[in-house]
């Protein structure tokens, strides 16, 4: 009888691209990713994704590859009329190819042959973006072995297993490959987190006029929101103007514009003409560019201590107050009227007070009633220490359980959905002082131990069902974050808090710029009074993973209605746009802006900028005998210099161009 004989294992065919760009992943980033290295830096890209739709999110009507492919076609036509429009794009010529400059491949885990049949052998750069940590280190380690110098970009939400991994990936390709420089080995590997990335900006929709601040060890940018001005007010420039929004005086809703949305959206690093001419539009402007002092006190967050209002209530304690004070005032009266010293007038009170003492007969009348009196406070004791005792049983027993929003709560934010994004919005509102009530509808979510260590009161259920919302007090609150997985939940809940309280501030977690745009301008009709905010996760959290790829790290990113600028710190040499040039004639409107200068030795100069401030330069001022620090208020005269290293703001596509150019010298 003849056995069954399996055939033979099918062998992976090579990548046909070589210094080229592989993104592994299975939802939105990694899409985004791959539109944001493709459309935006020129790039060549090899996408890895699952082969069927995640059972786990079954709203998600085609595959990853369809889904791909249909953002890769809306996003190729958007830049090539962003290009034109412009006078000419930025990337190669194969973009017009459309779906196909994308190579689009999948697997089921990115195992050994998967990742060779994507050409990581002869890659510049991996991006690993699973949403499971697990999953993008296993791929991370297989990912060394087959390529040392592959540069590594990796999607970590535990911040530090992040910080182990990344120092054992870059000692790995260390010992492989020995004569790797100091500035390669620093970019070989890199752990982000996107909620980390998207939290910040996603908090602060929850503030009208509020501030964005970018912190890198000793670097504090601040750019601050500033509402559209009133009739025949003029707002503060503050330091130079970042953005000029949507937003009007007569519209303080604006458009909430984005890539797509012309000249209606808002307007990036605009000049001083363009300032001028946009009287009583919203801004964001630079506040202040300091150093952050080692030394400065970080806020302490609610809820990680025990204190006794955790486990008595505010009624046992002030009673617990009365009778210590009946108790004080005894021994005070036993003092003067049997003219006992206090500390045996104080004894001879608590003997009374547990009935431990003999009665006074014979006593003076003033005794004999001090003794009833401390009598009936030993009565009230009593019950006042049977309270406590179960009151503190009664926390400890509930200490693992959710607190339920107080009856007279009011000025919170609603948040829904405690998966990883929601956790790190949750504590960024709680640092920032702002009461929270969560909805949830997994007793088991990512989230449920962080917000009862803070003691974040939570609704468990689901938003779209009647009461939920109520339940959270949606009526007193002051903003909704609409922050789950899925944009018709999102929406469903914003629709439904909206008919509850029409002037509720809502913000919703939105994938699709086109969907986001439809549901902005029907909620703006519906309620033209009330603000709404809608956010993608992964476009805020694309272009720091793809800065990373092309072997740099932004400081921060801002949102600006639904665009992105990026802040960065940029070498001059080797960029004929800004080396040789004044600040004044290195600025290009809507692409960069000098904003600091980095006068360290190049020797002494860190990648964290970690240096102390200092005065500003003259025109023609060298910079060999001044100290090491950031000079932010530049002279526009000021000539740059190739040793000099600048921070700068700039947008997508205006730091593509930049690193671009780079870029095309050691791997193109």
């Amino acid at each position: 009888m003849l056995g069954h004989v399996p055939p033979l294992p099918q062998q992976p065919q090579r990548s046909p691209f070589s210094g080229h760009m592989v993104v592994c992943g299975d939802d939105a980033l990694a899409q985004r990713l791959a539109v944001e290295l493709r459309y935006v830096y020129g790039e060549r890209v090899t996408l890895l994704l699952p082969p069927g739709p995640d059972p786990r999110r079954p709203e998600l009507p085609l595959t990853g590859r369809g889904r791909a492919a249909a953002l890769f076609g809306r996003m190729s036509s958007a830049m090539n009329r962003n290009g034109a429009g412009n006078g000419g794009g930025n990337a190669d010529s194969d973009t017009n190819a459309g779906v196909e400059a994308v190579r689009i491949l999948q697997a089921h885990e990115p195992s050994d042959e998967a990742l060779e049949e994507a050409g990581v052998d002869t890659a510049a750069a991996l991006a690993l973006v699973y949403d499971d940590d697990e999953r993008n280190i296993r791929a991370a380690l297989t990912a060394r072995r087959l390529n040392p110098r592959v540069r590594l970009v990796i999607r970590l939400y535990n911040r530090k297993l992040g910080q182990h991994l990344e120092a054992l990936l870059d000692q790995a390709a260390a010992v492989a490959s020995p004569g790797l420089d100091h500035t390669a080995l620093d970019a070989s590997t890199t752990v982000l987190s996107d909620a980390d990335t998207a939290a910040p900006a996603l908090a602060a929709t929850a503030l009208a006029g509020s501030s964005k601040v970018i912190q890198a060890e000793g670097l504090l940018l601040r750019a601050a929101e500033r509402t559209p001005p009133r009739d025949g007010q003029v707002a503060d420039p503050g330091l130079c103007t970042l953005a000029l929004l949507s937003s009007t005086t007569h519209d303080p809703a604006g458009t909430e514009g984005s890539d797509s949305s012309g000249d209606e959206g808002p307007r990036l690093l605009p000049d001083q003409a363009e300032v001028a001419a946009a009287t009583g539009r919203g801004t964001i402007v630079l506040e202040a560019v300091s150093r952050n002092g080692a030394n400065a006190r970080t806020r302490r967050m609610g809820g990680r201590s025990a204190p006794l209002s955790q486990f008595f209530s505010r009624r046992l304690r002030w009673s617990a107050l009365g009778v210590g004070l009946a108790v004080l005032g005894l021994a005070v009266a036993s003092t003067f009227t049997t003219g006992d010293k206090p500390l045996h007038a104080a004894y001879l009170t608590l003997l009374d007070l547990f009935a431990m003492g003999d009665p006074a007969i014979g006593d003076p009348t003033a005794r004999q009633i001090i003794q009833i009196l401390s009598g009936v406070a030993g009565l009230m004791l009593l019950p006042l220490l049977v309270a406590g005792v179960l009151e503190a049983f009664g926390s400890l027993r509930t200490a693992s359980s959710l607190r339920r929003p107080p009856r007279g709560l009011s000025g919170h934010v609603v948040l829904l959905g405690l998966g990883k994004i929601g956790t790190r919005v949750l504590v960024q509102l709680r640092e920032l002082g702002i009461p929270v009530v969560c909805v949830e509808d997994d007793p088991d979510a990512r989230g449920i131990p962080v917000a009862r260590r803070l003691h974040v009161p939570v609704v468990i259920g689901d938003v779209t069902q009647e009461g939920v919302l109520e339940a959270a007090k949606i009526r007193r609150a002051r903003a909704l974050l609409a922050l789950t997985s899925i944009d018709t939940t999102n929406l469903e809940a914003a629709l439904y808090a909206r008919s509850v309280k029409p002037s509720l501030r809502v913000t919703l977690r939105l994938f699709d710029d086109e969907f986001a745009t439809a549901v902005y301008r029907t909620l703006r009709t519906a309620h033209p009074q009330a603000l709404t905010r809608s956010r993608s996760v992964s476009h805020l959290a694309a272009p720091s993973f793809a800065v990373a790829m092309m072997g740099r790290q932004i400081l921060g990113a801002v949102p600006v209605e639904r665009k992105v600028m990026l802040f960065a710190a940029v070498e001059v040499a080797g960029h004929p746009q800004l080396e040789g040039r004044t600040v004044e004639q290195a600025f290009r409107s809507g692409a960069w802006r000098v904003l600091a200068l980095d006068v360290a030795p190049p020797a002494d100069r860190r990648p964290d900028l970690a240096f102390p401030g200092t005065p500003p330069l003259a025109p023609g001022t060298g910079t060999e005998d001044r100290p090491g620090g950031l000079v932010w208020n530049l002279h526009p005269g000021y000539v740059l210099q190739p040793t000099d290293r600048v921070v700068i703001a700039a947008t997508r596509r205006g730091l593509a161009e930049l690193l671009r150019r780079r870029s095309s010298l050691t791997h193109r």
